[in-house]
């Protein structure tokens, strides 16, 4: 049996790149959220792969040539579909076995470690907004009651 080169690290906006072409390759045909990224935000994936390689070059490699706000697009994604944990973790299934499939190093581990990070703090910032809306939807908690005679005067 011949022995298999070890996987490299991700050192590389390529690397980002690669990473990231593998990732959505997979999530966009999975039946858990691939509807997500086709029918509800109508992903065009050669104008975001540029955007999210970006965003994880400066996460893992310093780069600093991510300049967006990345919860935003989730939120606006959010208020046409809610986003469960489910989609969370099956997101976080998909990107660990593609980070496995691809790289093995302490920068592919940081990858990992830092989608858990930002899928949990996503997932609890929009269950927040979702309660939110759903309080502003329905009654304000505020009971309105009348006393004295003019209360008489209504019943």
């Amino acid at each position: 049996m011949g022995a298999t080169a070890p996987l490299p690290d991700i050192e590389t906006r390529a690397d980002c790149e690669r990473l990231v072409r593998a990732f959505y390759g997979r999530a966009l045909t999975d039946p858990i959220i691939g509807f997500i990224f086709t029918d509800v935000a109508h992903l065009d994936l050669e104008a975001h792969v540029p955007v999210i390689a970006s965003f994880w070059e400066t996460v893992l490699l310093g780069a600093r040539s991510y300049g967006g706000g990345a919860f935003r697009p989730h939120a606006e994604l959010n208020a046409r579909v809610r986003l469960q944990k489910g989609h969370f973790e099956r997101w976080l299934v998909l990107w660990r076995t593609t980070v496995d499939e691809l790289f093995a190093g302490p920068t592919a581990e940081e990858a990992k470690a830092h989608a858990l990070r930002v899928a949990a703090a996503f997932h609890r910032r929009l269950e927040g907004l979702t309660a939110g809306a759903a309080a502003a939807d329905g009654p304000l908690g505020l009971v309105v009651t009348r006393h004295g005679p003019a209360a008489d005067l209504l019943e």
